[in-house]
């Protein structure tokens, strides 16, 4: 019996094979002064691989202003501990 990742992956797949082929039909894309024709077979492709790009790219720069602490050792006092800090009035 096969892997059930590889069995979804699989129907995924044909799914989106039949999706590209019932959509083979010509559309014109117009954004402000520009247009282009061309087959929605190539277009949703082409859209979906845009979008992954832009979560990849806008991913990777977030990752970089993002600041990361460094582990506190468990044996140290910290301050958010109730008995470190002491009573409090």
């Amino acid at each position: 019996m096969k892997n059930p990742k590889v069995i979804a992956g699989l129907v995924i797949g044909v799914l989106f094979l039949i999706f590209l082929f019932q959509n083979m039909d010509e559309v014109a894309l117009r954004l402000y002064f520009w247009q282009v024709s061309m087959s929605k077979i190539i277009l949703v492709p082409l859209a979906i691989l845009i979008g992954f790009v832009a979560g990849f790219v806008v991913a990777k720069i977030a990752g970089k202003h993002r600041k990361t602490r460094p582990a506190e050792d468990p044996h140290s006092p910290s301050s958010s501990s109730p008995d470190a800090s002491g009573p409090k009035p």
